[in-house]
């Protein structure tokens, strides 16, 4: 039987009582608290630790009136987990704890409307990889020889390159158009705006634990070192990125802003959306091998909205996609070595499916700028102009129980 809460939730909700996802939002005084969210409501966890709802859990003292959820985040599953459980139990509709004390429910529940979401975590590294063959090929078939696309590596590692983290925002945070050296004909180099302003769907998975130098994580205990998942918009200035990347991959096309959504989803509420995947051909190398291999069934939207047309679906693609999964990327990352931390972020790379209206960028649904794609007023895109904003949305939906992450939002402004 299906699980229902005693606060009002509509059928179409990302926030349902089987999510209870985590972020941080701003008071009216500008300070800020981390939360969790209900139907159209926040619910304000610290106010929660100050009613006594959470004593029996054993949390420090204020670790929900903080500027970033890390500190919560580092206490570790066995906690965050028992959070989100109390959490569930107090908003089902067989629990009359917090129903009943109605005097409570104004400092608890905030509506949505009223308040600005912040960039939920503290960055410390982040991480982009390359883990969606359905992308690689098209990217390889565009740009090298279709008859071999992939590059020899590609399927014996999780392909990926260190970005910046602090040009990470959250949704609500516009961007200025990049510029940079630009290589337009056989002539040399230019200076100039980025004529091929791009997305990339993506998500990205956060890591809830520092590791000493020289610790690698193995495959099978990946998981216990990831928290949840957010919705992930990589911005990329193809025209930038095509004249720089050789001998050492992005730098300008892709440094100047990340987008994420503001809410991070947890593993434990993504359970009931795992898909299975195909075995890998060739066999991987050992520390790569899973006994369990599964991507999530997340279903990914990208709009795009102008002042002329209201919210336009470009493409719809999903996270099953993946080639490479959240574990095999955690596990390669530290092999050799390399210490991770709490609230590092870890992006797939461009997650695009096997049919044109599966791709994940601009890039392959116009075939490089080849394809107009038509919008709603009669205008054309190949690539972003100035003005226009992009939505993406992800959820996961099965046997009536809805998650879903909210969406990224980012309007594109001219280069100053």
């Amino acid at each position: 039987m299906l699980k229902k809460s005693w606060i009002q939730i509509e059928a179409s909700s990302d926030f349902s009582i089987y999510n209870i996802p985590f972020g941080v939002f701003e008071l009216k005084n500008g300070k800020a608290r981390c939360a969790s969210a209900i139907g159209d409501l926040i619910i304000d966890l610290h106010e929660m630790q100050l009613l006594g709802f959470f004593d029996h859990l054993d949390l420090p003292d204020d670790v929900f009136n903080q500027r970033y959820l890390n500190p919560f985040i580092q206490l570790g599953k066995k906690i965050t987990n028992r959070v989100r459980n109390r959490l569930i139990d107090l908003l089902d509709e067989n629990n009359t704890a917090l129903r009943q004390k109605k005097e409570w429910h104004q400092r608890v529940f905030i509506p949505m409307d009223e308040v600005t979401m912040l960039m939920p975590l503290d960055v410390p590294n982040y991480t982009d990889f390359y883990s969606s063959m359905y992308h690689a090929e098209n990217v390889g078939k565009m740009f090298r020889d279709p008859d071999h696309a992939l590059l020899p590596n590609w399927k014996h590692l999780p392909v990926a390159y260190h970005g910046r983290a602090s040009s990470i925002i959250v949704s609500g945070v516009n961007i200025h158009r990049p510029k940079g050296q630009i290589k337009p004909s056989d002539a040399g180099p230019v200076f100039g705006e980025s004529k091929k302003l791009d997305i990339e769907i993506e998500m990205a998975f956060v890591t809830n634990r520092n590791t000493a130098m020289g610790e690698a994580i193995p495959v099978e205990k990946a998981q216990e070192h990831i928290f949840g998942l957010m919705v992930f918009n990589d911005w990329s200035a193809r025209d930038i990125q095509k004249w720089e990347y050789v001998p050492l991959g992005p730098f300008l096309g892709k440094n100047f802003a990340s987008s994420v959504s503001p809410w991070i989803v947890t593993l434990e509420a993504l359970e009931p959306f795992k898909v299975p995947l195909s075995p890998q051909q060739p066999a991987v190398l050992p520390y790569l091998e899973e006994k369990e291999r599964f991507s999530y069934d997340i279903h990914l939207d990208a709009f795009i909205e102008h002042e002329k047309f209201n919210a336009f679906k470009i493409t719809s693609t999903n996270y099953k996609y993946m080639y490479w999964t959240m574990a095999q990327q955690l596990a390669h990352h530290t092999v050799n070595g390399c210490n991770i931390e709490v609230g590092d972020l870890y992006a797939s790379g461009t997650i695009s499916g096997p049919e044109p209206d599966a791709y994940g960028s601009l890039l392959e649904l116009s075939w490089g700028g080849k394809h107009d794609i038509d919008m709603p007023d009669g205008s054309k895109r190949t690539f972003l102009e100035d003005g226009d904003t992009v939505i993406i949305k992800g959820y996961s939906e099965h046997k009536g129980i809805r998650v879903g992450f909210g969406e990224v939002r980012t309007s594109i402004l001219p280069a100053k």
